[in-house]
């Protein structure tokens, strides 16, 4: 019997591409590698070093989203939110997943706009 729940109310858009974070950016940044976000949250991948986040900590995030458009598949949109971290998990002996709730949502669904995209480009292939 699985006894997982899903919690999220969103799909989240998988997604490889560095983040930084701190507790602000006063103070120094520590890079961190994305692995999924949505709307309201973010997981990323990050060492168990000192510069690791802890449960509940509040911490800024400047972080990269895909723009979806044109030819080049690095363009992003530069984004900053501060939120908490609300779980970290142990995925390897020298990797974490932290995630982190933003205080405020991003004004788009990154699943939603990835899906939109794929689906206009395939309409003017055919």
């Amino acid at each position: 019997m699985d006894h997982d729940i899903e919690r999220r109310h969103e799909e989240r858009l998988g997604y490889r591409w560095p983040v930084w974070f701190g507790e602000t950016f006063a103070a120094s940044m520590t890079q961190g590698l994305m692995a999924d976000i949505s709307s309201d949250a973010i997981a990323f991948e990050c060492g168990p070093g000192d510069q690791c986040p802890y449960e509940g900590q509040h911490l800024t995030i400047r972080f990269g989203i895909p723009r979806f458009e044109g030819d080049d598949p690095t363009a992003t949109v530069s984004m900053t939110r501060t939120g908490h971290v609300c779980r970290i998990d142990k995925i390897a002996d020298t990797v974490w997943r932290v995630a982190v709730m933003f205080e405020i949502p991003l004004p788009l669904r990154p699943a939603e706009v990835s899906t939109l995209s794929d689906l206009c480009s395939s309409r003017t292939q055919t």
